[in-house]
């Protein structure tokens, strides 16, 4: 991070632990494990456990476009938390944040800038 870049938690706000986030998607804590390691989802380590942002959840779903925008991200070369960096990060343009605008059902917008960083 340098001094210009806001802390990854201040961006993302609420985690949740694996355990909190396979309640509400009725799986288990392992399905989120391998979701993440497939990078239809992404987390970090938070307080010595692995956790996701709980803006990725809507309801009792992922939110729309969420892991195809993920794949998107990976192939373009994007670390994991420049990847979080990115979605969470406001963009005027949108406007709000990636994340906000997917949960939106802006998804397709989000998408296309997200391609775009690939090429």
């Amino acid at each position: 991070m340098t001094r210009s870049e806001p802390d990854i938690d201040a961006l993302i706000g609420e985690w949740l632990t694996l355990k909190e986030a396979a309640g509400p998607l009725g799986v288990s804590p392992n399905r989120i494990k391998t979701l993440i390691r497939e990078k239809r989802m992404m987390g970090l380590v938070r307080g010595g456990e692995l956790s996701i942002p709980a803006a990725f959840i809507d309801g009792t779903d992922l939110v729309k476009g969420l892991p195809g925008t993920l794949v998107l991200l990976t192939d373009a070369g994007f670390s994991t938390e420049e990847a979080l960096r990115w979605l969470f990060t406001p963009d005027d343009s949108l406007p709000g944040t990636p994340i906000q605008a997917m949960r939106e059902n802006r998804g397709t917008e989000v998408r296309r800038r997200a391609q775009g960083m690939a090429f």
